[in-house]
């Protein structure tokens, strides 16, 4: 089996490609050009360096949030493009699960998974490594980081986070909880991640067709909050 995952849902982007569980390549790509210029050449690339077609892709995975609204559509988009004419299955991953999904995890251990939401707010989810799944232990959430603090409570093993949110995470929960940041170098959202969250999802019998293709995450965005507060202060003036 052929799995295409494309990630352009944070800062970074990337395209990979697993022969069953086997990454057979990857690409991954932070140097500040916009997801529109680098996305589809990277994937190019990728299925050039192993020989393939899109029609030869059995399942396409994408970054599906929580991100960039801008980034997610530009994924969505291409994996739309090469999943339509063939009626290959997608996976909408979420993009927490693939930056989970994406580092080495001993057995037993925790992940907590962050991005920026900013103004002192992340998005996060928690997971935990049982043998070879990875376990969800919350739903993609927003809001400051004490937030998810409950889900590690008793937690006596280092508990790593990942994801551009991780500092902000780590500074605020350092004290109660024993976090373990990962090293910046392989803190980002990885393609290869994705590639393994959908073959999660095809497993579980949770593909859909190019056309049912979505983002997975429906957290607002910062200026739809931001309108939102503003809405809730004029409400009391």
């Amino acid at each position: 089996m052929i799995t295409l995952g494309i990630d352009s849902s944070g800062r970074a982007a990337g395209a990979a490609v697993l022969r069953d569980e086997q990454l057979i390549y990857e690409s991954y790509l932070d140097n500040g050009l916009t997801h529109s210029e680098t996305l589809l050449p990277m994937v190019e690339a990728a299925l050039a360096a192993c020989g393939l077609s899109a029609a030869q892709l059995d399942l396409i995975g994408v970054g599906a949030g929580p991100g960039s609204f801008t980034g997610l559509r530009i994924g969505m988009a291409l994996a739309k493009g090469l999943a339509l004419p063939g009626g290959l299955p997608c996976a909408a991953v979420s993009s927490l699960e693939g930056i989970a999904r994406g580092i080495f995890l001993p057995d037993g251990a925790a992940v907590l998974a962050a991005e920026d939401a900013r103004r002192g707010e992340v998005y996060y989810a928690a997971f935990r490594r049982q043998g070879d799944a990875l376990a969800r232990l919350c739903p993609d959430s927003v809001g400051r980081p004490a937030a998810a603090a409950p889900l590690f409570s008793g937690e006596e093993k280092n508990i790593f986070v990942v994801g551009d949110g991780a500092q902000v995470c780590y500074n605020e929960l350092k004290g109660p909880l024993p976090l373990e940041p990962v090293p910046a170098p392989w803190r980002l959202g990885r393609a290869a991640g994705i590639a393994l969250g959908a073959r999660a999802a095809f497993a579980q019998g949770n593909a859909v067709s190019a056309a049912q293709l979505r983002p997975a995450c429906h957290l607002l965005s910062q200026a739809q909050r931001e309108r939102q507060e503003k809405l809730k202060e004029a409400e009391h003036q």
